[in-house]
């Protein structure tokens, strides 16, 4: 609903005030041209497509829309997200629905102090004690910008939502995982699919395709930090070479690194008191790791700007 204008009813001083402070510091929603927004978002998607610069990764998963769900074949799930991490094994039964057993949560490795690449993923399987036998095949959702490989696994690109492991970047999740496992004695292989949140997401919907058809995908994440995948065409993936012609793909775009979209001197405050000044300013404006401090720089400017009675700003 849009705001009532002052030709139609009359606005109390107060809420004028409110008005005029969030005007100086570009945070009204009617100054926001939604239009613009959405141009420069699509332009942004196809410089990432094209390998062209931008601040959208456009990252290829490598994993299409699956025709079929084999049923009884567990696999041992992994989720690093921005504060927890869980770890469960699922399979799927005669009729198609998910069967999760094993299920537990943990502290994310990196969120309290930095973390060496060793304690990472030795941290991990330590996690994973009880069922890293369960299965040889390990589905790791990895929430953070990662460059998949055609192996499927990821190479560590930048840690968001302030993880802190550093020797983590620039190396493969996959492979640091299954070395931190043979370190605890795991005989045997395992394959490793590695894959983002947004993906995930966006794989789960196609669960009811044995029921339903829908003209496309969308996996979206509104939590921690903020990101969407979809499915495009190989044709327009044109950074990529040699993928199946006719063909198409899941891409992550990691929208939380959109550096277009408008913002005020508080964002931008708040952007840099953080361990990456510069990247994620989308996620930093809306997302959960960093709302509660935007929120108090809001509520600390208007209290400076004479919004509160002296006691409140107080």
């Amino acid at each position: 609903m849009l705001r009532p204008s002052v030709k139609e009813y009359p606005v109390r001083p107060e809420i004028s005030q409110a008005i005029d402070f969030l005007k100086k510091n570009s945070m009204d929603y009617e100054d926001i041209d939604l239009e613009a927004g959405v141009t420069a978002f699509l332009g942004e998607m196809d410089r990432g497509l094209a390998g062209s610069g931008g601040s959208l990764a456009m990252i290829p998963t490598y994993i299409e829309i699956p025709s079929d769900i084999p049923a009884d074949r567990p696999v041992i799930v992994l989720d690093a997200g921005g504060t927890n991490f869980r770890v469960a094994v699922v399979a799927f039964d005669a009729e198609r629905r998910p069967v999760i057993t094993s299920q537990k949560r943990f502290r994310m490795p990196g969120t309290e102090k930095e973390i060496s690449r060793r304690d990472f993923f030795g941290t991990i399987a330590a996690y994973m004690e009880e069922v890293r036998d369960a299965s040889d095949r390990i589905g790791f959702c990895f929430s953070y910008p990662t460059e998949i490989q055609p192996s499927k696994d990821g190479k560590v690109l930048h840690f968001s939502k302030e993880i802190k492991a550093r020797e983590v970047l620039g190396g493969l999740v996959g492979e640091g995982l299954l070395e931190a496992l043979k370190t605890r004695g795991l005989k045997g292989s395992k394959r490793v699919v590695v894959l983002n949140d947004t993906v995930t997401t966006l794989l789960a919907g196609t669960s009811f395709l044995q029921e339903r058809r829908y003209a496309g995908f969308l996996g979206f994440i509104l939590g921690t930090g903020t990101n969407i995948a979809y499915v495009e065409k190989n044709a327009l993936i044109t950074k990529a070479a040699g993928l199946p012609a006719g063909g198409g793909q899941i891409i992550n775009i990691e929208t939380g690194d959109f550096s277009l979209a408008p913002s005020g001197e508080l964002d931008r405050r708040l952007d840099k008191s953080t361990k990456d000044p510069g990247r994620y300013t989308y996620e930093k404006m809306i997302s959960g790791a960093y709302f509660g401090p935007l929120c108090g720089l809001v509520v600390a400017a208007a209290a400076e700007a004479g919004l509160f009675s002296a006691a409140g700003a107080a």
